[in-house]
Parts: structure tokens; C-alpha cells; sequence
């Protein structure tokens, strides 16, 4: 089976955007500030984004209370061509241990991650198929450590579910991992040393 180049076909989309004269609308489902950072400064260029924080995998709530407010003063003081609104959905951590019932010991890069990654793109998906958005997407898969092919996977999945275009991408292509950390560095974000659930936490302790 060949594999897709998903920054291939995002750039066939944006091309077609550009030449459009138009501005979509995207709902950009976000994790963090240092990996909106370069997503932001990519797509704001064609986009007139609104960000989506829904993470009810983020352990402890003072973590998740943490990157929310943090992404919400990066918002605040980052500059974009066009114009990026913020809102946040409800943190249910029950929403998120219902999702992973049973794959809680599979480790990084399993099946327990597909089925957060599932999750968190389906309220995106219904989200902005509500509000009458172009498109949406998500951040993930600027990290190094997420599976780029299943987030893809399952945003076209959800595109065909729901009627709502999903913007595929591979965000840590061309360097895209590399500018959020000079991003970070230059607005001095905070930098989570692990992907956000209990687990994962764990895992990092236990390397």
C-alpha cells in the first residue's frame, strides 16, 4: 500500500485556496500553544481560523488548566494575517477514559492513542459542521509523536461521516516541528514534557 503525502495534498489545497481570492473558514482543533505556534503561522495566511481547545485526555485538571491558558496568552500576543478566534469545549475526563476502555497499558503510538486522536477529531468535526465552517483540522500531527497516517485516516473518515471538509495535512513536514520550538522559544511557551494523558505521564517516568 502506498503512502500518502499529506503535505503533497495540502499544498494542492491551499494552491487552489490562493487562487480562489477567497478566505475559508477553518476550525482548528489545538492541544497546546507550542504546537499551534507554526500551524498558526502556516495557515493563518489562508485561513480565517478559529481554535477548538478540547483535550479531556490532558492529566491532571491543573495541567490542562495550564496549556489553556497558556495557548490563550499566546492568542493574545501572536500577530496573523487573518483572524483567529478562540473557543474551549468542556473538560469531561470521563469522555476520555470511556474512549480507551481496555487499551489503557498499550503504550505510545497504539491503539489507545487512535482512539484519543478519534475523539478529539470527532467533536471538531461535529463542531464545525454545526457553525457552518469550510474546513477542519487539528495540530497533532506537528508532534514527532503522533501516528500522522491514522489522524489523516480518521479525518477523512469523518469528512465522509459528517459533510464537512477536512484539511489533511503532516504539519512536522518541512521543518514544521523544528519552527515550533523556535516559536516557543521566541514567545517563551511552555513546553509540557509529555503528550497530556495519565498515562503517557507514566511512560515518561518510567523511561
Amino acid at each position: 500500500m502506498i503512502n500518502k503525502n499529506y503535505q503533497l495534498i495540502l499544498d494542492d489545497i491551499l494552491e487552489n485556496i490562493k487562487k480562489s481570492n477567497k478566505t475559508p473558514k477553518l476550525l482548528l482543533h489545538a492541544c497546546c500553544a507550542p504546537c499551534s505556534s507554526y500551524v498558526l503561522e502556516y495557515l493563518s495566511n489562508y485561513f480565517e481560523i478559529t481554535i477548538l481547545y478540547y483535550n479531556p485526555n490532558i492529566y491532571p485538571k491543573e495541567e490542562y488548566t495550564r496549556r489553556l491558558e497558556e495557548l490563550k496568552r499566546f492568542l493574545k500576543i501572536y500577530k496573523t494575517k487573518n483572524k483567529v478566534t478562540f473557543v474551549e469545549e468542556k473538560y469531561d475526563e470521563k469522555e476520555y477514559y470511556d474512549s480507551i476502555k481496555g487499551l489503557e497499558n498499550l503504550g505510545e503510538k497504539s491503539k489507545r492513542c487512535y482512539n484519543c486522536y478519534e475523539l478529539r477529531l470527532n467533536r471538531a468535526a461535529i463542531y464545525a459542521k454545526n457553525n457552518n465552517f469550510d474546513y477542519f483540522t487539528t495540530t497533532l500531527s506537528i508532534s514527532p509523536y503522533k501516528v500522522s497516517k491514522w489522524i489523516n485516516e480518521i479525518g477523512g473518515n469523518l469528512e465522509k461521516k459528517y459533510g464537512i471538509k477536512y484539511l489533511y495535512s503532516d504539519f512536522k513536514k518541512r521543518n514544521g516541528y523544528k519552527r515550533s520550538q523556535e516559536l516557543s522559544k521566541e514567545y517563551n511557551l511552555y513546553r509540557q514534557d509529555y503528550c497530556g494523558c495519565i498515562y503517557s505521564k507514566q511512560e515518561k517516568v518510567n523511561v
